[in-house]
């Protein structure tokens, strides 16, 4: 199709479709051409160039004086007749195609609109690039477009394959789908975008691929039929198709014929809007298709444009009129050449069939897509001319600041107003390329609904765009979305189910890293989101909860005041210390008797005090540890003990002195054991124990510790003792006073008293020294709290054995016995021993 005009635009367009590449290359005769099956569509698109240079033309604030031309071609869906025809519109060689104009001036087009498909696009711009002849293309999305070094004239309204697929994944992670299926055709652009799929899915994060097939363009039923087995046997249900819908169509019917169902359809740009496949055939399988489409337009006018095209019957050697003679026959199943037509029941086509009458596609404009982007490509085209032609001389941007004039145009000189081009289209559409020749990247998300009238509604539920302020940004109106499942929700699509806090992934060998095991996170660590790829480890005062998906503080262990351990044996030592205080007021009231004054009362009542001390420093051992608890413990237990057994040992020496000091020659050992050297030695004794309390504490102080080696998931509370040294000399005092005052009284075990004390002694000082000889192995052996009780329990059962065994029998005698309280009898005197 052609029109002259003082600058002439080329136009490429699929008018035709074929699934056989023809043999010849373009030629003037439409049939030699190997072109099958007529586009309505691409007619459209045609025509939409044809009236966007229309309307320009009378716009007279847009080139005035210029008139712009076209010359449009079919290039029947196959790259050698596209290619053939941008060398035939570059070149001007073409016989229907013939400038009223010598050699000299402009060429036969200065740029080219098309062509819709990214191979074809591909090889025009690798041969025109080398002149710099400006392509921009509608249609062609393949991201290599992009290289500003290999196709340096190439731009395009429509976004890059880069963007389509960032937006594809965006939907992906919107729905939470991460295991898909991809299906791209067998070209530039379906090649690309796998590779460029594959790449992105995998850096974002947002999932696997479960297969991904080439479709053949052949329609090669065996590798359609293997394609579709993938499908079927797949696990994944959300399916991605980067095809032409002519190919959409072949591997639907190998669908219908396996009844595949049950898949979530992602379609892209090339086909969201294919009204071939929205068929009630097919609506079954395709309906709740989401995809991706390019910005919907509207062009004013353009409706009765298309109305007043009519074909001439008198001009048959014109192949535009051609096009048009092709589309009436398509449209009203008619002939103008009815040889052996009507004899055969067809109809003849008068060329006055009113268009309005019949239903077609060709007037539908409430979807204008590739048609807006047409028209914004024509557009580009005008304003870089018209901003070319308004240049100042000597302000140009050529050599010598020259501008280009009508007369000497030259098609690379319109690449440079044309990257530098920025208008807004009527629709209210901002158009501008950017360094790549790429324009703002823009889409609508569409869903496929069957209407219950059988109508296919293909509605807009969102977009996809990227603006310079908050980057790539989805919208998505998820309560308009029809799902074509019986739940009506998004189907879930994933390889393996998500991990829940509490578990960790664990890769399958040998499978994408979709595919994976939950394993449950180890004691002590924890993951608190879903999908975590590692367990970490809680702070050391934590543990992990049950469920591992948060950390809770450690349980703490002492010996507690609460606890029954603890309650028993506080209760214990306040038994023993009011036993003590009982004892202590028994022979307070009985101090006079003889029972008590014998050997030494004051003795008596220190011993008394020291036991009460023994049972209470017991209570510093129950309790959480503090430093003051863990310091004063254990002095307070050695200086009680030394200071109790210090009192058995002087009571001892004194039965031993009494009993010599009562043989001939032997009164003088008693002047070395009156009151005042008793007391003396009990002080010097006690100090010597205190002298070795002071020294640890100084040098290496007892101190709470947190110990978490008993026990990973609790806090033991101990008192370390800080120098095992200092601990082992304070109990070897104890013991070494003890062991003598044991071998002191069994030497006088035997003495002639009737009440001898030192058989009490010896009794007592074996409980003593037995206790404590088991203490050592038992607390060295027993963790945590238990160390405490076990030593608590060493100075209770200690402290009762000696308060049994040495005031039992007296508070006896002086409770129940009063008639041996006296001094003939403890003396052996007036009784008969039996």
């Amino acid at each position: 199709m052609h029109k002259p005009g003082d600058v002439v635009l080329g136009g490429l367009f699929e008018v035709h479709y074929s699934s056989v590449f023809p043999e010849q290359t373009f030629t003037s005769e439409p049939e030699q051409a190997s072109c099958k099956g007529f586009d309505t569509p691409g007619l459209r698109q045609a025509m939409t160039m044809a009236y966007a240079i229309d309307e320009i033309n009378n716009d007279s604030n847009l080139l005035p004086n210029v008139t712009l031309g076209y010359s449009l071609y079919d290039n029947c869906g196959a790259l050698v007749i596209g290619f053939s025809g941008a060398l035939s519109l570059a070149s001007g060689r073409e016989r229907q195609f013939l400038l009223q104009q010598n050699c000299v001036g402009s060429p036969p087009v200065l740029g080219i609109v098309g062509d819709s498909f990214s191979t074809s696009s591909i090889a025009i711009s690798s041969v025109l690039g080398l002149y710099k002849m400006p392509i921009v293309s509608y249609f062609s999305t393949c991201s290599c477009l992009s290289d500003r070094k290999q196709f340096p004239s190439f731009f395009r309204t429509i976004p890059s394959d880069a963007f389509q697929v960032r937006a594809m994944i965006q939907i992906l992670k919107r729905f939470g789908w991460t295991w898909v299926g991809l299906l791209v055709s067998d070209d530039d652009y379906g090649l690309h975008v796998a590779q460029s799929f594959k790449s992105d899915l995998t850096q974002s994060g947002g999932g696997c691929l479960a297969y991904l097939e080439v479709l053949p363009w052949d329609n090669d039923q065996a590798g359609l039929k293997m394609i579709v087995d993938v499908i079927k046997k797949s696990t994944a249900r959300v399916v991605m198709v980067f095809a032409h819908e002519g190919l959409m169509i072949h591997l639907m019917e190998e669908v219908v014929r396996q009844n595949v169902t049950g898949q979530q359809w992602i379609a892209s740009e090339a086909w969201t809007s294919a009204a071939v496949l929205q068929t009630p055939r097919l609506m079954p399988y395709l309906s709740g298709t989401l995809g991706i489409a390019i910005r919907r337009g509207e062009i004013t006018g353009f409706r009765e444009f298309l109305l007043q095209m009519r074909p001439n019957q008198n001009d048959n050697g014109n192949y535009g009129n051609n096009m048009v003679r092709q589309f009436w026959e398509y449209t009203f199943q008619c002939k103008f050449d009815p040889a052996g037509w009507v004899e055969a029941g067809g109809t003849r086509c008068t060329g006055k069939e009113d268009i309005e009458s019949v239903k077609t596609e060709f007037l539908d404009l409430s979807n204008l897509r590739p048609e807006y982007n047409v028209y914004k490509a024509v557009y580009a085209l005008a304003y870089a001319l018209d901003d070319m032609l308004q240049c100042e001389p000597g302000r140009g941007p050529f050599s010598g600041h020259s501008c280009a004039t009508l007369q000497t145009l030259e098609p690379w000189q319109i690449v440079n107003y044309l990257q530098q081009v920025n208008f807004t289209t009527s629709f209210g559409d901002q158009v501008s390329f950017d360094e790549n020749g790429d324009a703002l990247p823009i889409y609508d998300v569409m869903n496929w609904l069957q209407l219950p009238d059988g109508r296919t509604k293909i509605q807009n539920v969102g977009e996809v765009k990227r603006s310079a302020f908050k980057g790539e940004e989805l919208t998505i109106d998820e309560d308009k979305i029809f799902w074509n499942f019986e739940s009506n929700k998004p189907p879930r699509s994933v390889c393996s189910k998500s991990c829940h806090p509490g578990t960790r992934m664990a890769r399958k060998k040998g499978e994408p890293v979709c595919c994976f095991d939950c394993i449950p996170c180890s004691e002590g660590k924890i993951s608190n989101k879903t999908d975590s790829m590692e367990c970490t480890s809680c702070p050391e005062d934590f543990w992990s909860s049950p469920q591992h998906d948060h950390c809770v503080p450690k349980k703490t262990e002492f010996l507690s005041y609460h606890e029954p351990l603890g309650i028993c044996l506080t209760t214990t030592s306040l038994l023993g210390t009011f036993i003590c205080a009982v004892v202590l007021a028994i022979f307070t009231y009985h101090r006079s008797t003889p029972i008590v004054r014998a050997n030494n009362s004051e003795l008596s009542f220190l011993l008394l005090v020291s036991l009460k001390l023994c049972f209470l420093c017991s209570l510093l051992f129950i309790g959480r540890p503090r430093l003051w608890t863990c310091q004063l413990r254990h002095a307070a237990f050695g200086i009680s003990f030394v200071l109790c057994v210090s009192c058995i040992l002087v009571k001892t020496m004194v039965v031993l002195a009494v009993f010599k000091a009562s043989k001939p020659g032997g009164g003088d050992s008693l002047k070395w054991f009156g009151a005042m050297q008793q007391r003396g030695t009990v002080m010097v004794l006690t100090s010597i124990q205190a002298a070795i309390c002071t020294a640890w504490l100084v040098s290496s102080s007892p101190a709470p510790h947190k110990n978490t080696q008993y026990h990973n998931d609790k806090i033991v509370y101990e008192c370390v003792v800080g120098s095992t040294v200092g601990f082992a000399v304070l109990l070897g005092y104890i013991g070494l006073l003890a062991t003598l005052s044991f071998l002191l009284a069994f030497l006088a075990r035997n003495l002639p008293d009737n009440f001898n004390e030192a058989k009490l002694i010896t009794f007592s000082m074996l409980i003593f020294c037995a206790v404590w000889v088991a203490f050592v192995p038992a607390y060295v052996n027993s963790p945590g709290k238990y160390a405490d009780a076990v030593e608590v329990f060493a100075i209770l059962a200690s402290s009762f054995g000696l308060l049994v065994a040495l005031f039992g029998p007296k508070c006896f005698i002086i409770l129940l016995r009063p008639e041996r309280n006296t001094k003939n009898a403890i003396m052996g005197r007036g009784t008969t021993k039996s």
